[in-house]
């Protein structure tokens, strides 16, 4: 297994000394209990990371490091973003944490017309910022150190928008009375950018659907069962990350 990994906002040192203090810090001296001879992963979660060696603890919050070199790890090409629809509860969070766990490097969340959930004011932001916080541990846990973005919600005409950008752009839709192409079998680029839509669980609306194949998307399908909102990214994301070589 792999270092565990810590977040951090600089890499400045005193030679090569470096300490983690605060929450982060806490967490490796009063719950991990890394001891002198330990590695651990810094990171900025933005890719630039350094392999450090622990070398003892001050009180209960403070880990004294060797600093390793920094360095960055590059792009993931090709970059995939997913367009998640707003679900019910908790489950939302379920989605960007299984989605950071797999490998996505984006995720827009988007207030489709059939969603329940609705975020405004500061019931939306304060759902934000638990998307947030969840893909932050999520790329802790997975030992990622570039973690994925999280956008502000969008609206449908700014998903049709990304889409149009994109150098693929695919729906993923449940309603088989309209043609949807099996996602194994689409051709995928091995550059650019890839942007998957995730309906919600009363699914895409003819109009919004009728809108992104305007921008250049397609339908498509994952097989014969219909997974819930909550998965459905989590496994589309799993299976381009394999088809497109970046789980190679």
């Amino acid at each position: 297994m792999t270092a565990p990994v810590f977040v951090v906002e600089h890499f400045a040192a005193d030679g090569h000394r470096y300490i983690l203090d605060g929450p982060e810090g806490r967490h490796a001296v009063s719950v991990k209990r890394l001891q002198p001879g330990e590695e651990v992963v810094l990171t900025d979660g933005a890719g630039h990371h350094a392999v450090c060696e622990v070398t003892g603890t001050e009180g209960k919050d403070r880990l004294i490091v060797r600093l390793g070199t920094v360095v960055e790890e590059p792009e993931p090409a090709p970059r995939i973003t997913v367009v998640q629809a707003l679900p019910k509860g908790d489950r939302g969070e379920v989605a960007v944490e299984t989605m950071t766990e797999v490998g996505v490097d984006a995720v827009v969340p988007w207030q489709a017309a059939r969603c329940i959930t609705q975020w405004r004011g500061e019931r939306g932001l304060k759902a934000l910022g638990k998307w947030r916080a969840t893909a932050r541990e999520a790329g802790k846990q997975s030992r990622r150190v570039r973690f994925p973005e999280i956008a502000d919600a969008a609206t449908t005409k700014q998903v049709a928008a990304l889409l149009a950008e994109a150098d693929f752009a695919a729906v993923l839709h449940s309603d088989f009375e309209h043609a949807g192409a099996p996602l194994a079998t689409a051709e995928l680029p091995d550059r650019g950018e890839i942007v998957l839509v995730v309906g919600p669980e009363g699914g895409v609306s003819r109009d919004e659907l009728a809108l992104f194949e305007a921008a250049g998307a397609r339908a498509f399908v994952l097989g014969p069962s219909v997974l819930r909102t909550s998965t459905a990214g989590t496994a589309a994301a799993a299976l381009l990350l394999g088809r497109t070589g970046r789980w190679s």
